[in-house]
């Protein structure tokens, strides 16, 4: 009976084994659950992973497809800036050409200003002319002379025959007494003072057939027109006042023109006979300058 008190240490050592057991499931447990725990939480990270695996190849292919967008669009910001810098040069352009469409506007308007008023002038000048032509028709239409006064130009042809011996530039007796007798009546309507300011020169003209060289026959128009003029003016010529002989220095020019102008008969030929002359003429003031002047308006009127 006296055995019995060692039983309460192996109750005591059972319940220390029941409690250790009881622990150690528990620790399992945990074990089990922080390893189903983790083992949950890496499949999730493996997810996650896959997940940002996937995002982020979606970003490279974002990111190169914005890339690409990107050197669109740089692209066509070239084509648009050099489509702006093509449409500045353009619109400089058309200012330029409307600057000169202006000028050239403001240029027509001038000219055609500038024509009104040449065209009085010229008109004007006619006027003088068809007088003159006129004045010295009426002069000489019945005086025993026989001269003809062109009609549209004034000029006044003298036979050389009377003036001059054949291929001769020495006035003959017979074309001295011509020219004693026409000089001061020519003369007496072109130095008029209803006239004389209109007249700017009065040109002495020789002319010659067709034999010989040109040259030549230049001397020999050139040599009777002087001779003309010389006697015209010489201070031993009495036909002509001193106050008259003045005058006519003042505008008068001499001028050979060989055979370039031949007169022509009918039927083509040269007619030798009346080739051979001398013409008196006359120009008035701003007549050439007037012709030019018509003549430049016509071609800028053709070509507008």
């Amino acid at each position: 009976m006296r055995r019995r008190p060692p039983r309460k240490r192996d109750e005591e050592t059972t319940y220390w084994l029941s409690y250790s057991d009881m622990m150690a499931g528990l620790l399992l447990c945990f074990v089990l659950i922080i390893s189903f725990t983790v083992l949950r939480s890496k499949v999730l990270y493996d997810q996650k992973q896959d997940e940002l695996a996937g995002k982020e190849q979606e970003l490279i292919i974002q990111s190169e497809e914005l890339e690409n967008e990107r050197l669109t669009i740089d692209e066509q910001g070239k084509k648009l800036n050099a489509q702006e810098l093509k449409l500045s040069e353009q619109e400089g352009e058309l200012l330029a050409q409307r600057q000169k469409l202006e000028e050239q506007s403001q240029l027509l308007k001038d000219l055609e200003k500038l024509m009104g008023e040449q065209q009085a002038k010229l008109d004007n000048i006619i006027g003088i002319r068809s007088e003159l032509i006129e004045a010295l028709r009426n002069e000489f239409e019945h005086s025993s002379l026989s001269i003809a006064v062109d009609e549209k130009t004034g000029a006044i042809t003298m036979d050389s025959n009377i003036l001059f011996e054949y291929n001769r530039s020495v006035l003959k007796s017979g074309g001295k007494d011509f020219l004693g007798e026409f000089m001061p009546r020519y003369l007496k309507i072109l130095l008029s003072p209803k006239y004389r300011n209109y007249i700017s020169e009065i040109v002495i003209e020789g002319h010659t057939d067709t034999d010989g060289t040109y040259l030549s026959n230049l001397e020999l128009s050139q040599q009777r027109a002087y001779s003309v003029a010389n006697y015209c003016t010489n201070p031993n010529s009495d036909f002509l006042s001193d106050d008259e002989k003045e005058e006519l220095e003042k505008v008068l020019s001499t001028v050979g023109k060989s055979f370039s102008e031949p007169v022509l008969a009918k039927d083509g030929s040269v007619d030798a006979t009346a080739s051979r002359r001398v013409e008196i003429l006359f120009r008035l003031r701003d007549e050439e300058m007037i012709r030019e002047m018509m003549e430049i308006l016509n071609e800028t009127s053709g070509g507008r």
